[in-house]
């Protein structure tokens, strides 16, 4: 019994640790609380794009990843790509913005 009781330890403990490693991120990789941060920010930036009258939010898109805000998509004018790169980083959460996108 005192094995079974050992084995079974060892065994609840290993999966912890696979649920736990599992959810962490790499470089490459983002973990589950990241990608739920990122999801967060990525809403907040096309909200704060739409939001803003200057931009076509339809027309730039918005990625996010560990905090890295991607903009790409065709925007009318150089003001309104650095527009969006300003409402971008005034979202809380933003390390910083990638500018893709491209004048039409």
């Amino acid at each position: 019994m005192k094995q079974l009781s050992k084995f079974l330890s060892a065994f609840f403990l290993a999966i912890a640790l696979v649920s736990v490693v599992g959810c962490a991120s790499t470089s490459q990789k983002e973990g589950t609380g990241e990608y739920i941060d990122d999801s967060v920010i990525t809403t907040k930036v096309k909200a704060a794009i739409f939001n803003e009258p200057s931009l076509k939010s339809a027309e730039i898109n918005v990625e996010t990843f560990k905090g890295v805000v991607q903009l790409s998509g065709f925007v009318s004018s150089q003001t309104a790509a650095s527009k969006a790169v300003e409402v971008a980083r005034s979202i809380k959460g933003v390390t910083s913005v990638k500018n893709d996108m491209r004048v039409k």
